[in-house]
Formats: structure tokens, sequence, C-alpha cells
């Protein structure tokens, strides 16, 4: 029996390449705090993703939660049904009550046509999701939440390193937030950040992700203990020196996905959307009535023989228990988000991923293994 395939696998640079940092915070007994790495890592960041303020954070769901203390969002957020649960639950966590509008059935990122009609005088801002990494309608959006003057916080945890045709997708809304989760193209082991339009909201949310500390003795809001370690922005160092080939592998396992299955009955793979640089986070296919199997067998197919997918986005959001009852979680609301998670599978997609087990789940798809 070959060797185990699973939908992802974190990139970890040689060890030997990490003693040389683990050295340097022994020797400076710095751990954390925002420590000489910490500060490195911001700054090393903002140069890659072309961004000119970010905050670093012990991980993405934290990032969130902090990002509407930090805008003081209130009432109702408009957000999707088609994301990771961190998306609604640090809405929850705020107190804040996420309303659900379905995704666009082509790119799956939030519809700009069916925000307006959700919006209700309690509606403070939007939280779109980059779904699987490809850039929501970012102009459409945005001219709905100028127009209603709502906050705009895009979750982006799987959007690193994407770019349109203006630049780094994170440039765009109030807030944008970063995942460095360790199944994320870029990462920390654990991490996360918010990307800040100026030097006074990052200052802002540096005290809100350290307790609300102003000084030793000066607190002015109540924050959280949010930050990043020096270990893990050590290694978030590291990994920068390793990125760009990362990515350039994932785009090699990308486009033979997309030229050997391309004519295979029923089987769909997800387009990009309007990224100039993609980076390749996941590789979703929709499996359709015309395919031999239903989405659910082929999944465990693939399971049996060693090949370990998911369905993601499955359940959706408005599924679980917390969200189900909400009257935006309607399943009739929410038709293309609902035929999405019914189809969507997702496809070992990672740099070390070999093409003789990109062969095997390919063929196994095919229905020739």
């Amino acid at each position: 029996m070959p060797k185990s395939v699973f939908v992802t696998q974190p990139y970890l640079p040689p060890l030997e390449e990490f003693i040389p940092y683990l050295e340097e915070i022994w020797a400076s007994k710095i751990l954390t705090n925002g420590g000489p790495f910490h500060q490195q890592l911001e700054q090393a960041l903002c140069d890659y993703l072309g961004v000119k303020h970010l905050s670093l954070f012990a991980n993405g769901t934290l990032a969130l939660v902090t990002a509407l203390q930090a805008l003081r969002i209130t009432g109702e957020v408009i957000t999707t049904p088609y994301s990771f649960v961190a998306t609604a639950h640090s809405l929850l966590w705020n107190g804040i009550a996420p309303v659900f509008v379905d995704v666009e059935p082509n790119t799956l990122n939030l519809d700009p046509a069916k925000i307006e009609a959700a919006i209700t005088p309690l509606t403070t801002a939007i939280m779109p999701v980059h779904c699987y990494g490809h850039p929501c309608d970012v102009e459409a959006i945005q001219k709905i939440a100028d127009n209603y003057n709502l906050k705009l916080i895009y979750d982006a945890a799987h959007a690193f390193g994407v770019k349109d045709k203006g630049g780094s997708v994170l440039r765009h809304g109030d807030l944008s937030v970063l995942s460095f989760h360790a199944t994320k193209v870029f990462n920390t082991f654990e991490g996360g950040a918010i990307i800040c339009p100026d030097a006074k909201t990052k200052l802002t949310i540096d005290r809100l992700k350290n307790f609300g500390f102003v000084d030793e003795t000066t607190v002015v809001a109540s924050g959280i203990n949010g930050k990043m370690s020096e270990i893990n922005a050590a290694f978030g160092m590291l990994q920068l020196k390793h990125i760009d080939a990362a990515i350039a592998r994932r785009k090699d396992v990308d486009a033979t996905y997309r030229k050997l299955l391309k004519d295979v009955k029923g089987i769909r793979c997800l387009e990009n959307a309007v990224e100039e640089e993609a980076n390749y986070a996941y590789f979703p296919i929709l499996v359709d009535d015309d395919y031999s199997l239903s989405r659910d067998d082929l999944y465990e197919n693939l399971k049996e023989c060693g090949v370990f997918t998911r369905r993601y986005f499955y359940p959706l959001i408005t599924d679980f228990s917390m969200y189900r009852n909400m009257p935006s979680a309607n399943p009739e609301n929410l038709p293309a988000a609902n035929v999405a998670a019914q189809k969507v599978i997702c496809l070992p997609i990672y740099p070390a991923l070999t093409d003789v087990e990109q062969q095997r789940v390919i063929d196994k798809i095919i229905g020739t293994l």
C-alpha cells in the first residue's frame, strides 16, 4: 500500500537552517512582547506583500476578533456562509450578529448582487472572504460599503501573496486579515496578521493585542493577548526565504490537475478570478451529477486508496447549531453556497507532493486506478 497522501502538508525548510534562529533567541532570552524577530518579520512581510503597515498575531482568529474590535463594529455584519467557521465565530465572540448572504456560483465568493437586500439599520460592516485565495469583486463590494457607510473587513486567510491588477489584494477594505496556520501557503506554525491602512490604526491594533497597554502603567482598552512569539516570528523569517519556490511548485501542481482533469466528464475545476498573481492555496473541484460517482462516493473511494481530500467547505457555516436558526441561514436564501457545499472536493496540493502521488489522485478520479 503506497503511503497516504493528504490534502495539504506544511512546508518546512531544512531543520538545520532554523537552528541559528533558535540560538539567537536562546542568547537574547527574548521570547515574546514584540522582540527583534517580531519586528523584523513585520517589516519583511510589508516589503514582500507590498503593504505599508502590518501587525502580527498569534493566529488568524485572534486577528479577526481584534480587527472587529479596532473598528468598533457592532450590530450586524454581512458575511459568507461558505468559509471556515472562524469567520463567523469572530463575530459571535464580539457580540455581533452575522447575516449570511449567498456566494457567486463561479468564484464561491460573496455575491455583491445579494448584499444590498441584506442591509438593515443594524448593519455596520461587511466581511467577505477571498475564498481559496481568489479575490472577491472588491470594486463592487467597496461601492456598496461606501454607499451605505459600512466598514469593510476582508478575511484574507487564503490570500497570502495574491495580487490583482492594482497590486496586493490585501490593500482593499478598511482591514485585511491573514492566517499563517500550518495549512496555509505561508505558515509560522500558528500565526496571523492584520494589514493596516496607516500607522495610527496599527498602533491601535498593537495595543489591543497586548491587553490594551500603552505603557507600563497605562491601559486604554480591554485588549487581548494576541501577540506572536519570537519562535514563530523567527520561523516566518526563514519561511520567507523559501516562499517563492513553494508557490512555484504549487503552481506546477495546479497546472497538472487542470491539464489532466479538463476532459473528465462531470469534473469541473474552479477557475481563477481576477488575480494577476495567484498563490495556488487550494485545488477545489466540483463533482457534477454527470460524473460516474457522487461527490461523497468519490471522497470515500479516494480515502480507501490512501488519498485524504477535504469537502471544503462542508458543512456550510449555516448548518452548524449556533447559526442554523438565524433567518439568513435559511437554505432557500443560499442556493449557490448549498450547491457548492454538496459538490466540492479539495485535492492534495503542497510543495512536497510528488508527481507520482499526484498521478495517483488523478488516476483515481479518471477511473484508471
